[in-house]
């Protein structure tokens, strides 16, 4: 199902949470803070839209990391009702994009829903405090040519690197609803 993010309160704090990658290593909210902010993807592999704007966010996310901003990707979908979204689909998903930031599993699910995330891809940007200042969209071209996209999350990003805030306006990201257990 086709869904798109709600309007996000800004300036709440990242919360918490301990996951592993698909080879059971262990990664917490305070080891993956970046010196300017951290940027949270709730994605899978099997959705379209994640399909198609997969290039652009792996390229904006070097970008970022070469900013000081942290990049995570976490799956919260149920992979047992959705297999291509297993871990072991997961690791070759991230090889094959070239993924340079941890893709964790959230295998109950509870990250995605104290974030509340309801599609993928969700974004959630953090400045260097922790504070959510960006939910929102990835470009303007989403599932078109995106040859003059407008790179709104980058964009955002490198902002808020600047003055600890995100802009005013944000337009929602769209993608497949979280599929939960």
């Amino acid at each position: 199902m086709l869904l798109d993010t709600p309007k996000a309160e800004m300036g709440w704090n990242a919360k918490p949470f301990t996951l592993l990658d698909p080879d059971g290593n262990s990664y917490n909210l305070s080891d993956l803070q970046g010196e300017n902010g951290l940027l949270i993807a709730f994605i899978c592999n099997h959705c379209p839209y994640v399909k198609r704007i997969i290039n652009r966010f792996v390229h904006d996310a070097k970008l970022l990391q070469a900013e000081g901003i942290n990049v995570v990707a976490i799956s919260s979908n149920d992979y047992r009702y959705v297999p291509e979204d297993s871990p072991d689909n997961m690791r070759a998903f991230a090889k094959t994009n070239g993924f340079t930031f941890p893709y964790l599993v959230d295998e109950e699910q509870a990250i995605a829903k104290s974030y509340g995330a309801v599609c993928t891809p969700d974004f959630y940007g953090f400045n260097k405090a922790g504070a959510l200042q960006y939910r929102g969209r990835l470009d303007d071209a989403v599932m078109g040519d995106a040859t003059n996209r407008k790179t709104e999350l980058l964009d955002a990003l490198l902002q808020i690197t600047k003055t600890g805030h995100g802009p005013a306006s944000q337009h929602p990201s769209i993608g497949c609803s979280i599929k939960w257990k």
